[in-house]
């Protein structure tokens, strides 16, 4: 659909949806990580129904609300850093035909997003929370997270290709109607 009216009301209900996703952070600690995952997964819809490039507007705009208005700013960097633009540079990732490189590409990007996220945390929230906790498991504490960090992304690229493909083969035409 071409209408400017029906982009604007998806993007503007999704960016609510994720905005909403990002308040709810803040009422356990496990949303602290699923729910900026989720928000991310539900620019899919925008991907999808409208293009990036709208997609990438609605990534902005949740980004600059959840740090000016949600509770844990921590979830937000998260949402910013990494979720957030991950599936729309997903689609362009999977375009490569070598799939080592594809591999490869995906890992380089997660872990260089989550370490500016460590890092903007650390230096720029003044959260050092992590550093403590990292030294509590010894001198291999970071590289036992970063690989536990690193199996939570393999889970949740197969999650986001799943839900892409849920979306378009079954959501879509079933319940939205649309081919």
């Amino acid at each position: 659909m071409n209408d400017t009216s029906y982009r604007v009301a998806l993007g503007g209900v999704i960016s609510s949806l994720c905005l909403m996703m990002m308040f709810m952070t803040s009422l356990t600690p496990l949303l602290y990580l699923v729910m900026p995952m989720f928000a991310g997964l539900l620019l899919i819809i925008i991907i999808s129904e409208i293009s990036v490039s709208w997609a990438f507007l609605t990534y902005i705009s949740v980004s600059m609300l959840s740090m000016l208005v949600t509770f844990n700013k921590e979830s937000a960097l998260m949402f910013i850093m990494f979720f957030g633009h991950y599936p729309m540079l997903k689609l362009y990732i999977e375009k490569l035909k070598f799939r080592p490189l594809r591999v490869l590409i995906k890992f380089i990007l997660y872990n260089l997003c989550i370490a500016a996220e460590m890092f903007a945390v650390i230096y720029l929230l003044g959260i050092d929370d992590m550093i403590k906790e990292m030294n509590d498991m010894g001198k291999y504490g970071l590289w036992i997270m970063l690989g536990m960090s690193n199996l939570m992304f393999i889970s949740y690229d197969v999650a986001l290709s799943s839900c892409s493909l849920l979306y378009k083969k079954w959501l879509k035409p079933k319940i939205l109607l649309k081919k």
